[in-house]
Formats: C-alpha cells, sequence, structure tokens
C-alpha cells in the first residue's frame, strides 16, 4: 500500500486500495518515501474512513492545524513560525480571531455581486471554443475561469493576473514534471515551494497591492481586508500576505480542480449527463455530488497535541496524522453505492471544502461558480465525448487535470 507517492494518484485514485484501508487498516503507517528530489519523511498516520477523517477535521484540541501545518511535507523550521499565520495553519482561538476579521468582509452578498461577471465569463470562454469542434478544457477553458474571478474579485489589476497562474502552478504544481519549478538553495537542496523563500515574489505583490488599495480604495476583497477589524484589531502585513496567497492558491486551485474533474464524471456517465442537460434544476445536487466523486483536495495533514487512540490505533504526541478526503468520499459505511455517480444523490454529506472550524470560508463562491459554469456548458455546448484520456497532475495533495481533450 502506498497512499504517499504523488506518482499514484497521476493514475487516478487508487480507490482499489483505499476500500482495502478502510476495510482492513484505516488508520495506517504510511512511509514517507524519498519522491523527485524531496528526501523522506518520518512517516504519518493515513486515515481512511469517513467517519475517523471527520472526527479528526473537529476535534483541533487533539489533531492541530498549527504544530506543524496542513501539508504532508514537514516545513522548514526557520519558515514554521510564517506560516501559521495563515487561517489555514491556525488552532482555535487564535483561528476564530482571524476568521471574524475575514468573515465581516467575506460575506455572500459581496460574492454574489460577481454573478453577471461570471457568467459573462463563462459564455465568452465556451463560445471560444464552441465552433472548433473540440478542445483541451482545462487549457482551453477552466484554467482560466477561477483565476479571473478571483482576480476580479480581489482587485488584482488585468496586466498582473498571469502572475497569478504562475504561483498557483508552482505551488500546486511542484511534484508534477509540467509545472515544476525546482528552485534550490546555495547547498543545493530543493526549497520548499510553500517556503516564503520560495513564495518572496508572491508576498510582495501582495504587500504592494495592499498599501495600493489602502490609498486608493476600490470595490474589492482586498480593500476591505485592508480595512476590515474586529474588536480593535485588523489584519497585520503577514496576515494580509498569507490571506491573499490562500485565496490565490486555494481558490483557484478547488475549482479549476472540481471543473474538469465534473465534466469528465459527466462525459463517463452518458445518462446522468443527459438527465442533467434534459434537467437544469438538477444543477445544485449535481455540483454536490460531482464534489463527492471528484475531491478537489486529495487530503490535508494534523499534527497529534497529545497521545489519542484512533481507529484503535495508538497515536502519540507528535504523530504526523493525514485524513484523505478521496478516500472518505466513497466510504460505504456514509455514502450507499458510493461508486455510483448519482446527481440526486441525498443525503450527500460530502467533505470537500472541510469539516469543523476549517470549514472553507470560500465553499458558497466555488459553489457559485461551479453552478454557472456547468449550466453554460450544459447549454452552450452540444454532447461532448473524449478525444483522449485524460492527464492528471501529479500530486498527492491536489486531484487536478492537467489535459482532458474533447470533441463534439
Amino acid at each position: 500500500m502506498d497512499v504517499f507517492d504523488p506518482h499514484v494518484f497521476a493514475r487516478g485514485l487508487p480507490h482499489e486500495q483505499f476500500r482495502q484501508l478502510r476495510d482492513t487498516a484505516p488508520v495506517f503507517w504510511q512511509e514517507e518515501h524519498p519522491v523527485l528530489d524531496w528526501p523522506a519523511g518520518p512517516g504519518y498516520w493515513a486515515v481512511t474512513r469517513y467517519d475517523d477523517v471527520k472526527h479528526v477535521l473537529r476535534t483541533p484540541e487533539v489533531f492541530s492545524s498549527w504544530l506543524g501545518a496542513t501539508q504532508i511535507r514537514d516545513p522548514q523550521p526557520a519558515d514554521l513560525d510564517f506560516i501559521r499565520r495563515m487561517i489555514l495553519n491556525m488552532d482555535p482561538p487564535e483561528h476564530m480571531r482571524l476568521r471574524k476579521v475575514v468573515s465581516a468582509v467575506f460575506t455572500r452578498r459581496r460574492l454574489e455581486r460577481s454573478t453577471e461577471q461570471i457568467t459573462l465569463r463563462a459564455q465568452a470562454l465556451l463560445d471560444a471554443v464552441a465552433s472548433r469542434g473540440s478542445c483541451d478544457l482545462p487549457v482551453d477553458v477552466t484554467d482560466d475561469f477561477p483565476l479571473a474571478n478571483l482576480a476580479d474579485l480581489l482587485g488584482v489589476p488585468m496586466a498582473d493576473r498571469n502572475l497569478l497562474l504562475r504561483w498557483t502552478n508552482r505551488v500546486i504544481g511542484y511534484q508534477d514534471p509540467e509545472h515544476a519549478e525546482v528552485l534550490r538553495d546555495p547547498s543545493g537542496k530543493p526549497v520548499n515551494p510553500r517556503s516564503p523563500a520560495a513564495l518572496a515574489d508572491m508576498f510582495g505583490y501582495a504587500s504592494e497591492l495592499a498599501a495600493y488599495k489602502k490609498d486608493n480604495p476600490g470595490d474589492d476583497l482586498m480593500t476591505a481586508l485592508v480595512n476590515a477589524s474586529v474588536d480593535g484589531r485588523s489584519l497585520d502585513d503577514a496576515e494580509l500576505r498569507m490571506f491573499f496567497f490562500l485565496v490565490v492558491i486555494a481558490g483557484n486551485d478547488t475549482v479549476r480542480s472540481a471543473l474538469p474533474g465534473g465534466v469528465l464524471a459527466l462525459v463517463e456517465h452518458p445518462a446522468e449527463y443527459a438527465r442533467l442537460r434534459d434537467d437544469l434544476s438538477l444543477l445544485p445536487s449535481a455540483v454536490e455530488e460531482v464534489l463527492r466523486w471528484h475531491p478537489p483536495v486529495l487530503s490535508f495533514r494534523r499534527t497529534a497535541t497529545r497521545d489519542a487512540v484512533l481507529g484503535s490505533q495508538e497515536i502519540r504526541a507528535g504523530d504526523k496524522v493525514v485524513v484523505y478526503h478521496a478516500s472518505a468520499h466513497y466510504d460505504e459505511r456514509q455514502f450507499p453505492d458510493p461508486f455510483r455517480f448519482d446527481i440526486t444523490r441525498s443525503p450527500n454529506d460530502h467533505i470537500a471544502f472541510g469539516q469543523g472550524p476549517h470549514l472553507c470560508l470560500g465553499a458558497h463562491f466555488g459553489r457559485l461558480q461551479l453552478r454557472i459554469f456547468f449550466r453554460e456548458f450544459l447549454t452552450r455546448l452540444p454532447v461532448v465525448q473524449l478525444a483522449g484520456p485524460p492527464v492528471r497532475l501529479t500530486s498527492n495533495f491536489i486531484n487536478g487535470i492537467l489535459h482532458l481533450p474533447l470533441s463534439w
């Protein structure tokens, strides 16, 4: 069994391995062997059953986001203090303080003001390929869609938007040969792509944008964040930079992954595809099934704050614990007939946007983009077919699709 190697996920979700783990070793000790230029790590507990995954995510007092941050690979000790300034890598009560500040401006009303622009963007991207009879969906359509929507939301000028894609590919694609930018320190060792050293240009840009919005306010999220405060406390520069990182990277790549994943699911299930084309009122539940079937995030890491028992395994304080959304979403104990793609599945209590205190702040914006895109995809293009095999991202974190050739 190996659910660490990113090459495993480049071949698709390892359903049979996950099923065996859920049935026989739901909390499984996984070695961190060397991969690409990265040395071996200390290993971690891989958690694969839905109930155990949900429990870990809901108990930050036992399974911390702050102790070692939330990526499988341990950050460099010198980077950890800075990485902990991101809301994703905080525990209560500090997490709740920052979440209050962000929630005050990341409102449903603000997000839904973008509906018309998002719709026009989806229409333009699809119309640009409609007459061709074929496309590579991520390259020609879906990579641009969430990135441009987030740039509008944040107030990033049009001329700078290519930077967002470059930064996203650097962070998310560092394990993939198509996107990897291997940065090295003076000794020749690879630099963690999420480290401040590797992202100095991105953090510098975020600080410049925040300073500009302070002096030249606009009707955008960055202006609102610069001026937001709760109980007299506003975001400091490090928190602003890390929130910019979170929105640009996580906010982009979740939707960027779900869009081609959902189209692939429809193409591979023609009866459900036809059913949805015939009845667009099923779109909300179809989007939820897409998020279950193709979870954008494969895994998240926590660190045990104390000795604990999980799935009959004794976890020691300091052990890494990695939950696998990609396994939990196919757990027969939670989802009847989980390998059936059902656009009317109910209930559908997936955890694609997390669970517990770290439930994604941008979940509503993500769902809004998905509903709009699929409505336009279903009405502006005829029935599409696969024109070649999909090419998946080499990653043990994001369930990405780099290429999806389609024809019609």
